[in-house]
């Protein structure tokens, strides 16, 4: 039997592309008592490829914590060619899951192994990798596999104590 992809690890990013990100906020703070999110402005990977092709694609992240879980909202910050645009592009519900891996290695084999397509692959930080991947059911099923660049886990423990007992406050926050 094939290793599942999500033997990785346990799914630790739920991750959304709203059409409204200002209303998607809204909604996750005010609904749903998710926050504060931080946001990183103008993200770009590090020799991002978008199936195989490099890409020059531009995006701006939210964060927050929902207990253990990352909610994830995105913002598209140009039309270059990525799950952010075109067919991958799904909107207004789940976009895809995040699996934080130790070895991007591993994560590359057990995806092969499982025959899934590697959509986005590229660098974070100094010494982080990422790839997102279709493991065969297309738009809405994609799973990121991060491996975190150095102290992106502080970072993201100080974004979860920050949801601890929050009071509402500054819902969305600059970050760097």
């Amino acid at each position: 039997m094939t290793r599942p992809i999500t033997a990785l690890g346990p799914v630790g990013q739920l991750a959304y592309l709203p059409q409204d990100f200002d209303a998607a906020v809204k909604y996750w703070t005010e609904t749903m008592g998710v926050g504060p999110f931080y946001l990183m402005e103008n993200v770009a990977l590090g020799e991002a490829k978008y199936k195989g092709v490099p890409t020059g694609a531009v995006f701006s992240i939210a964060i927050a914590y929902w207990g253990d879980v990352q909610i994830e909202l995105i913002r598209p910050e140009n039309r270059e060619p990525s799950i952010y645009s075109g067919e991958y592009a799904v909107t207004d519900q789940l976009h895809h899951i995040c699996i934080f891996v130790d070895s991007i290695a591993e994560a590359r084999a057990a995806c092969a192994e499982a025959g899934a397509e590697i959509l986005v692959e590229g660098k974070v930080g100094e010494d982080g990798e990422v790839i997102y991947v279709d493991p065969g059911s297309g738009p809405g099923h994609v799973i990121e596999l991060l491996q975190n660049m150095t102290g992106a886990d502080a970072i993201f423990q100080m974004i979860k104590d920050a949801s601890v007992n929050w009071d509402g406050s500054e819902p969305l926050r600059k970050l760097g």
